[in-house]
């Protein structure tokens, strides 16, 4: 038996106990996507695992990753009441109440569930089939996945190198590059901090088994006020081409090696084409690259730091109005189709009311949906945030997110 709500959408961040440390130190970006790609972390031998009126309690010794929304994987059950092999597998934390203890929905019977039972954060569910010393390509396992892979040398300090490869033979051997060698020369970047040490930065990660974003926070003080950061992406996007599009694959990211300057490649951007797919719609020609525009706002705007609707909130309702966003090979260009599962606002202000890890529900046509907020910059990471450099993007992390 599978759980009873959605646990395809996932998020992982610093701010949990048992996170992978970011820094700029080598290897720590592939860690860290091991850890929340394929692997999971942090895991704990339960203490005790009961069932009533539909929900379980799952308890352990000392502290634990998971929060509110989050999904762990369940195994080890081996008794129980009928069907008790049902509460192995993802399950979606409804409730924290204590650091030992969670809460989640099921349609199992009343009772106590046994066995050697253990609890993780669950993976997004990509494999690694190529690795090198510092080097790895990850692949979704999604059956219904482009499988483009995506190829990430974490042999530098602050920043890595990442290309997406529509197939690959081992590590060093890949072809059908997006971004091209001739768009940039050895792959884009993707920052982990502006500093060459081993000091840990804040980040988060949100994605399901086809495509996740990571926003990386690459600059650290003594003061919390430093949470602004610089958003990547990589997988499958929601494609527009009826009958489908072998090659809705986009990868995310920067032209620029400074780790606290990597404004381009932000899906919260719209007129920097850092947005690589291996091929047009019809499977022609080699490597393309694509905005990612908001359906209304300003065309240079940030998330949050856009004035086309005004200051937060809307004065009229009192509101937050939201947009999806939509790849283009450029302004005035038919969409090829949207970023899954993320959300931006036309209206300016949003860091005075929005900050790094906050939840937000949705309403109205959005009703149902809890939203998980991160701080894009669009200008660098070395300033203190603030409402004319710093916005605020929403990520739905109730899912699923639409193909």
């Amino acid at each position: 038996m599978t759980s009873p709500v959605d646990t395809s959408v996932k998020y992982f961040s610093s701010l949990m106990s048992g996170a992978p440390a970011l820094s700029g130190t080598v290897g720590t970006l592939i860690a860290l996507l091991d850890a929340c790609l394929k692997d999971g972390f942090d895991t704990k031998t339960l203490t005790a695992l009961t069932v009533a009126s539909g929900v379980a309690t799952a308890t352990w010794s000392g502290n634990h990753s998971a929060q509110i929304d989050s999904v762990v994987s369940i195994a080890g059950v081996t008794g129980g009441p009928s069907g008790f092999a049902g509460l192995n597998g993802e399950q979606k934390v409804v409730t924290k109440p204590t650091a030992s203890s969670l809460t989640f929905a099921t349609a199992l019977p009343d009772g106590t569930y046994t066995g050697t039972i253990t609890m993780k954060m669950a993976p997004l569910g990509f494999a690694k089939p190529f690795s090198g010393t510092n080097l790895a390509g990850y692949q979704s396992s999604d059956p219904a996945s482009t499988k483009m892979i995506l190829r990430v040398d974490d042999t530098g300090t602050t920043v890595a190198r990442v290309v997406g490869c529509e197939s690959m033979t081992d590590i060093n051997t890949y072809a059908g590059l997006f971004p091209s060698a001739l768009q940039i020369s050895g792959g884009g970047y993707w920052a982990k901090s502006n500093n060459a040490n081993s000091t840990a930065v804040q980040w988060m990660l949100i994605g399901d088994s086809r495509a996740f974003y990571l926003h990386v926070c690459g600059g650290y003080s003594s003061s919390s006020s430093f949470t602004h950061g610089f958003t990547k992406f990589f997988g499958d996007t929601t494609a527009f081409k009826p009958g489908g599009d072998g090659y809705a694959c986009a990868l995310g990211y920067s032209t620029t090696s400074t780790a606290s300057s990597q404004t381009d490649g932000q899906p919260e951007a719209n007129t920097n084409a850092q947005q690589a797919f291996p091929r047009a719609p019809s499977g022609l020609g080699t490597s393309q690259l694509h905005i990612c525009a908001a359906y209304t706002g300003a065309t240079t705007a940030y998330s949050g730091i856009d004035t086309f609707f005004g200051a937060l909130p809307n004065p009229i309702d009192g509101s937050l109005r939201l947009s999806k966003r939509y790849f283009a090979t450029g302004t005035s260009v038919a969409p090829r189709g949207e970023a899954p599962g993320l959300y931006s606002t036309p209206h300016s202000l949003a860091f005075d009311s929005f900050k790094f890890n906050d939840r937000v529900a949705g309403s109205g046509p959005l009703v149902g949906k809890n939203f998980l907020v991160v701080n894009p910059s669009n200008t660098n990471t070395t300033s203190v945030p603030n409402t004319s450099n710093t916005g605020a993007t929403f990520f739905d992390i109730t899912g699923p997110w639409p193909r």
